[in-house]
C-alpha cells in the first residue's frame, strides 16, 4: 500500500477533511482503490459522547462506529463505506496499549510512547487500509502541528516514511495564508512558521495546500515553495468555492493529481471527473430553486447537521435545483409566531437530537406541517416528535410524550428500548449502524425506495428510544400509517416502528433511521430526493 499523510498548521478547521476527501476523489477517479483514515488526538474513545455544538455531528458508519464528521466527508467523496477502525483516537490507542501491558503482552518491557504507542498507531493505520483492500490510504492527522496531543501521531507517520519507503509515502501540509484587505497582500509568514514546526519533528512536506480566500498568485506560490524547501509547482490553493464539490476539479486543474502520481511513482492516468463536473454545473445553473426549513436546536452550529445538509444538497442536485436553507430554532417557536418562522419555505425538516430543550417547538412544527399540508421529513427524533404530535392531536392523548422528556407522563408513546434498560455508560451503547427496514406495500415509503410491493432496505441508526408498541394499534386505528418496521423484534408485535406517514397529506414521511448517512452526490438518499421533489411540487402549485 501507498500512504498520503495530511497534516495541518497555524489554526484548526482549515478544511483538512475536505482536502483529504478531494485527494481521495482524484485518486478514485483514476481507478485506484482508496480509503481514508481520520486521526483525532483527543482522549475520548470516539466522538459519540461529544456535544454537537463543540464537535459537530457524530457520523455513524455501517458497522455502528460513532466517528468524527470527516468520515462522512470521506464516504461521500469516495462513494464507499469507510470500514471500522478508520477513526483513530488517542483514547483508543492508549486504552489498547494499557490493556496489552496489563495482560503481559509486552513481556515485562518498560512501556513507552516510542515504540509502543507509535507502533500501535502504525498498526491501526495499516489495518484500516487492509480492511478496505486499499491500494492507497490517505491519513488525516487532526489538530495542528505543534499541539502536544498530536506529537505521538506525527512521530508515527515520520517513522512510516522509513518503514514504507519514500516512493510509497507522501506528506501534504495544509496551512493558512491570510489575505489582508487593508494592504491587499497575502501574508506567507504563518505558513513558513508552520512548515518549520513540522520539520522540527522530522517531517518535510512534499506538497503544501494553502487555505486562502482566492487562488494564490504564482509569485506568492513560488515564494512559499522557496522558503519551505518544497519543489516548485507543489504549492496549491484550497480557495473559497461556492460548494465543496468544486474542490476536486479545482485541485486537478492546479495539477495536484499529477504531483501525487509523480511522488508515489504511479502511472499517469486521465481522471474521470464527470460526476463532480455535472454536480457543479447543476449547482451553478439550476432549473429550479427550493427553500427548506430545518427546525432544530443546534442551528448556531451547522456542522451539527453536516450529513443532513449534504443530503439535501445531493437531493437538490438530483432535482436540478439550487438549495436554500432556512434555520429555525425550535426554542423560539410559539403558537403565535409559528407561521412567521416558516414563511417563504417550501418544506420542513425536523432532524435528530437529544434532550428536552426545544422539544415543544418541534411538536408545534410537526403539527403546523401536518395541518398546513407542508411537506415534512422527520429524521430519528423528528419521527418521534411526529408520533407525539399525532397522539396528542388526533388520538386525543393530551399528555402523550416521550419518557426521555417526561418519565412520569400518563402516555409514554415513545419509550426507552427494552434492550437499553440494562445498559451502563454512554459511549457506543445506542442502537447503532445498519439495520433492516421492512417497507410495507402500497405506501409512500415503498414508492420512495422503489419497492411499491414491499421489500427490505438497510439504513443506519443512532437512537435509544422507540415508538411504544403498546400504542401502535391505537395510532394505526386513528389513521397513522406505519410504513416501515424492523422485522423479528421480540415483544414489538409486528416489529419496531421504523417509519410513519400520512395518507391525506402531499408528503409527510418520518423515519427512525438516519438515511442522510448513506447519501452521496452521485446517488442521493431516496427519502431526501423525494422530499425535495415534493417541496418543488408544492412550490409550483402555490
Amino acid at each position: 500500500m501507498k500512504y498520503i499523510f495530511v497534516t495541518g498548521g497555524v489554526v484548526s478547521s482549515l478544511g483538512k477533511g475536505v482536502v483529504t476527501s478531494s485527494l481521495g476523489a482524484l485518486l478514485r477517479s483514476r481507478g485506484y482503490k482508496v480509503t481514508a483514515v481520520k486521526i483525532d488526538p483527543y482522549i475520548n474513545i470516539d466522538a459519540g459522547t461529544m456535544r454537537p455544538y463543540e464537535h459537530g455531528e457524530v457520523f455513524v458508519t455501517s458497522g455502528g462506529s460513532e466517528t468524527d464528521l470527516d468520515i462522512g466527508n470521506y464516504e461521500r467523496f469516495l462513494d464507499m463505506d469507510i470500514p471500522e477502525g478508520s477513526n483513530i483516537t488517542t483514547g483508543q490507542v492508549y486504552q489498547t496499549v494499557i490493556r496489552k501491558e496489563r495482560a503481559g503482552e509486552y513481556l515485562s518491557q518498560t512501556v513507552q510512547v516510542i515504540p509502543h504507542i507509535t507502533d500501535e498507531i502504525k498498526h491501526r493505520i495499516r489495518a484500516a487500509g487492509e480492511r478496505a483492500g486499499a491500494e492507497i490510504v490517505i491519513v488525516e492527522v487532526g489538530g495542528t502541528v505543534g499541539d502536544i496531543e498530536s506529537t505521538p501521531f506525527l512521530e508515527a507517520i515520520r517513522q512510516m516514511r522509513f518503514d514504507e519507503g519514500i516512493e510509497n509515502t507522501m506528506f501534504v501540509h495544509v496551512t493558512l495564508v491570510p489575505y489582508l484587505e487593508t494592504s491587499h497582500e497575502f501574508k506567507t509568514k504563518p505558513t513558513q512558521h508552520s512548515v518549520a514546526t513540522l520539520r522540527s519533528v522530522g517531517i518535510s512536506p512534499d506538497a503544501i495546500i494553502v487555505r486562502s480566500k482566492v487562488e494564490l498568485p504564482q509569485d506568492i506560490a513560488k515564494k512559499i515553495a522557496l522558503f519551505t524547501s518544497v519543489m516548485p509547482g507543489r504549492v496549491f490553493t484550497s480557495y473559497d468555492v461556492a460548494n465543496i464539490y468544486e474542490l476536486p476539479i479545482a485541485f486537478e486543474e492546479q495539477g495536484l493529481g499529477r504531483v501525487v502520481e509523480k511522488q508515489l511513482e504511479m502511472e499517469k492516468v486521465t481522471p474521470n471527473l464527470s460526476v463532480w463536473q455535472n454536480a457543479v454545473q447543476v449547482m451553478k445553473r439550476p432549473e429550479n430553486e427550493v427553500t427548506i426549513a430545518i427546525a432544530g436546536k443546534y442551528t448556531a452550529m451547522p456542522d451539527a447537521y453536516k450529513s443532513l445538509l449534504e443530503s439535501l444538497e445531493h437531493a437538490a442536485i438530483g432535482n436540478n435545483a439550487r438549495l436554500n436553507v432556512k434555520w429555525v430554532n425550535t426554542e423560539d417557536v410559539t403558537d403565535e409566531d409559528i407561521a412567521e418562522h416558516f414563511k417563504g419555505t417550501d418544506a420542513i425538516l425536523v432532524p435528530g437530537g437529544f434532550g428536552i430543550r426545544g422539544i415543544e417547538g418541534k411538536i408545534r412544527t410537526a403539527r403546523y406541517a401536518r395541518e398546513q399540508k407542508i411537506p415534512y421529513l422527520g429524521i430519528c427524533l423528528g419521527m418521534q416528535i411526529a408520533v407525539i404530535e399525532y397522539a396528542r392531536s388526533i388520538c386525543k392523548l393530551e399528555q402523550a410524550n416521550s419518557s426521555e422528556f417526561d418519565q412520569y407522563t400518563q402516555h409514554q408513546v415513545i419509550g426507552l428500548m427494552p434492550e437499553q434498560l440494562e445498559v451502563e455508560g454512554m459511549g457506543g451503547t445506542m442502537r447503532l449502524g445498519d439495520w433492516p427496514m421492512k417497507v410495507e406495500a402500497g405506501t409512500k415509503l415503498g414508492e420512495i425506495y422503489g419497492v411499491p410491493n414491499g421489500g427490505t432496505v438497510m439504513e443506519r441508526h443512532r437512537h435509544r428510544y422507540e415508538v411504544n408498541p403498546a400504542y401502535v394499534q391505537q395510532l394505526k386505528d386513528a389513521g397513522l400509517v406505519i410504513s416501515g418496521v424492523t422485522p423479528g423484534m421480540q415483544g414489538r408485535g409486528a416489529g419496531l416502528v421504523e417509519a410513519i406517514e400520512l395518507k391525506d397529506h402531499p408528503f409527510f414521511v418520518a423515519l427512525q433511521s438516519h438515511p442522510e448517512f448513506k447519501s452521496r452526490p452521485m446517488r442521493p438518499s431516496p427519502p431526501f430526493k423525494a422530499f425535495v421533489a415534493a417541496a418543488l411540487k408544492r412550490q409550483s402549485q402555490a
